[in-house]
């Protein structure tokens, strides 16, 4: 009989769900199991939400993955050993390198990867597949803001500033951001601020709002710009600031100025006299904020649109002036580090970009091999996902840290291709959605399992500490990239699996870097120090940056730039067979996918199955009560769910959460279409039709 896990009495370390990363104390309760409590943090301030306080339920998860499984003769994952099971992956990659090429093979990580795991993927995607065919999930989060920010400010960290700073505000305004459901314990930093929130959907958010406007799916780029016309007519905005600060404002107010208020209102349905309201409001404030989120960057002119919401923000004179900012609201776990360190396609450690021939000679002296031998950029997500399979696409998968069959646009496309490769490889710790469908499934470690570090929302580098020792046949991420190069020929002392080693290379790779961390260390972030980036490798030790732009951009000239964008309408409009808007987002109980809440018990209560939220009269038009069953139709796909009368709704637009798999998968019916820029889905907008089912249907 196997000895029970080893456990660590407590110790403090994060929430795994979202960015905001609130501290937590863990303890093992031994009879009762593991339990958490909050700490005294400077993000929660003591408190949870409901996920985080069933956080440790996951831990004891009932289908718990415990051992390898192989896809059987007869179709059915069966267990293995690990031998046999690297061995099969490597002999199969091997295989069809050989045959078709390095880019025959791709690797799909996640925003929530620790920045050990998204570092090493990285370095093992481009030295030991040799494949330029890396993404991840993270693309249908943050690339809008990412690059909207690395446009205007020379760099792109969600929040420049501690969150701390926004407790001191007079008026925030919120776009596209329901942080009552996503990041609760942030809502407390809003205690004296007075919030304008952006949102079709009157949200927990904007019932707590001085001002909610309320525009038409797809039509937020068109306010951003009529929010500044206000600001430029009436004379809001900071001549001074904008002089010694910026470059471009005069083309950006080119655009703006035709969109009036009342064309605005036109387009958007948010009355005049709201635009105006809330525009004084954000100008009349000694400390103003503007913050994006998910609602306004998750289409296909998302970048253009978190352009135009900064240029709002430079023309008043908030970012780096002390009184106030511009930030956008990171949404995964490590959603900002996981962007930093090279699992994105275009991507190389310390957010350089792989274009770089200085970047490259940097990293490439890191790994000790020749710059040339780096391949060059990839495929985005989506595009990634798309061509799976297909003639010039790549035949082999290896998913760590994500559930795309789930989470991406036009699921059922995604499903039918992954069912077409020769090789599916999937590392996770439940058997989610994408895991039952692949041909290998190697059981990794859970959040409370490991050591490592992941990056807020707000740029501040944290421990993540393991309170317990993994199931005998379960490992780490590192493990399983280690175990996998050496069978791909890579020297074994390339791919270390102590977390400290792999951070420390990490550092130097980052070092010179827009997101450095040369002067991080495992020991100053035991001792307590808050570190934000850039902290560069100094004698004295620097202290990190937590606020950024007090003095300077980060473009060679210090100068922040205007973006000149116009509005252009969404990949779709409503017609005849498709009359309503559907927008999709997450709810208080569930996080991302659900792979992990959907196996609470307690959240699941909440909220057991997918819903849509419908205005009572739209629901009445098309024959559906309370509590009824609907299917909600695009020209891509349809999904099933019970519907919720919502009097807050507009007439013209559903709302349906991501979390659920099967029929219940919003994303059986959102848009692919992409923004050229970012490469981000246009999630938040589909044409569709609602219709009733019979109870009978499953």
């Amino acid at each position: 009989m196997s000895e029970p896990p080893s456990r660590t009495p407590e110790v403090d370390t994060h929430c795994p769900y979202c960015a905001l990363q609130c501290g937590t104390r863990l303890a093992d309760g031994r009879d009762i199991g593991v339990t958490v409590r909050p700490a005294d943090f400077p993000v929660n301030r003591g408190r949870l939400c409901q996920k985080g306080w069933t956080a440790p339920d996951v831990l004891a998860a009932a289908d718990r993955l415990t051992e390898p499984l192989a896809r059987a003769p007869d179709g059915h994952l069966a267990g293995t050993t690990w031998d046999d099971a690297l061995d099969t992956v490597a002999g199969r990659l091997r295989e069809l390198r050989a045959r078709y090429g390095p880019d025959a093979v791709a690797v799909f990580g996640g925003g929530g990867l620790t920045n050990e795991k998204a570092y090493l993927l990285g370095k093992f995607a481009r030295l030991a597949l040799g494949t330029s065919q890396i993404d991840y999930n993270g693309r249908f989060c943050m690339s809008s803001a990412a690059a909207a920010g690395n446009a205007a400010f020379g760099v792109d960290r969600g929040l420049p500033f501690p969150v701390t700073d926004l407790a001191t505000a007079d008026t925030v305004l919120l776009a596209g951001a329901n942080v009552a459901e996503t990041m609760p314990p942030l809502m407390q930093h809003f205690d004296t601020a007075e919030l304008v929130v952006i949102d079709p959907r009157h949200t927990a958010t904007a019932q707590r709002a001085k001002l909610h406007l309320q525009p038409a799916p797809g039509t937020d780029l068109a306010l951003a710009l009529g929010l500044l016309h206000i600001a430029v007519v009436e004379g809001l905005t900071d001549a001074d600031y904008i002089r010694r600060r910026t470059h471009g404002f005069e083309a950006a107010v080119r655009r703006a100025m035709a969109w009036w208020p009342e064309r605005v209102e036109g387009v958007t349905g948010v009355p005049a006299s709201v635009q105006r309201t809330a525009v004084r409001m954000l100008a009349a404030a000694g400390r103003a904020y503007v913050l994006t989120g998910r609602g306004v960057e998750q289409h296909s002119q998302g970048t253009d649109t978190a352009a135009a919401f900064i240029n709002l923000a430079l023309a008043l004179g908030l970012p780096g002036s002390g009184r106030g900012g511009y930030g956008c609201l990171t949404g995964q776990g490590n959603g900002q580090g996981g962007r930093e360190h090279g699992q994105k396609a275009d991507q190389l450690p310390g957010y350089r970009s792989l274009t770089d021939p200085a970047a490259r000679t940097h990293v490439a002296g890191v790994w000790g091999v020749p710059s040339e031998s780096l391949p060059g950029p990839g495929r985005t997500a989506y595009e990634l996902l798309d061509s799976l399979g297909h003639g010039q696409g790549p035949r082999a998968l290896l998913v760590f840290g994500s559930n795309p069959v789930v989470s991406a646009p036009h699921a059922a496309r995604v499903a039918e291709r992954l069912a077409s490769l020769d090789l599916l490889v999937v590392a996770d710790f439940v058997p989610s959605e994408t895991a039952r469908a692949a041909d290998v499934v190697l059981p990794v470690t859970q959040w409370a399992e490991e050591e490592g570090t992941l990056t807020s929302l707000e740029g501040r580098v944290l421990r993540r500490r393991a309170l317990l020792t993994p199931p005998p046949h379960v490992r780490t991420d590192l493990e399983v990239l280690h175990g996998l190069a050496v069978r791909l020929g890579e020297p074994a002392h390339r791919y270390p699996t102590a977390p400290e080693d792999v951070f420390d290379e990490l550092r130097a790779a980052s070092r010179g870097g827009r997101a450095d961390y040369s002067g991080i260390s495992y020991p100053r972030l035991d001792a307590g120090e808050a570190l934000h980036w850039p902290c560069p490798d100094t004698e004295p030790a620097h202290p990190g940056t937590p606020r950024l732009f007090l003095e300077r951009f980060a473009h060679p000239d210090g100068r922040a730039r205007f973006a000149e964008v116009d509005h252009r309408g969404p990949a779709e409009h409503t017609s005849a067979a498709y009359p309503l808007y559907a927008t999709t987002g997450r709810v208080l109980a569930h996080y991302q996918s659900g792979a992990q809440t959907r196996r609470v018990a307690e959240l699941n209560g909440v909220v057991p199955e997918p819903f849509v939220s419908v205005h009572p009269d739209t629901a009445a038009r098309a024959g559906l009560a309370d509590h009824s069953l609907a299917r909600v139709t695009s020209a891509r796909g349809s999904m099933t769910a019970r519907v919720r009368l919502d009097a807050t709704m507009r007439q013209d637009t559903l709302f349906v959460p991501f979390h659920f798999p099967g029929d219940g998968r919003a994303n059986l019916f959102t848009h692919p279409a992409l923004d050229p820029r970012s490469g981000m889905p246009e999630f938040k907008l589909s044409a569709v039709r609602l219709e009733a089912l019979p109870e009978a249907t499953p």
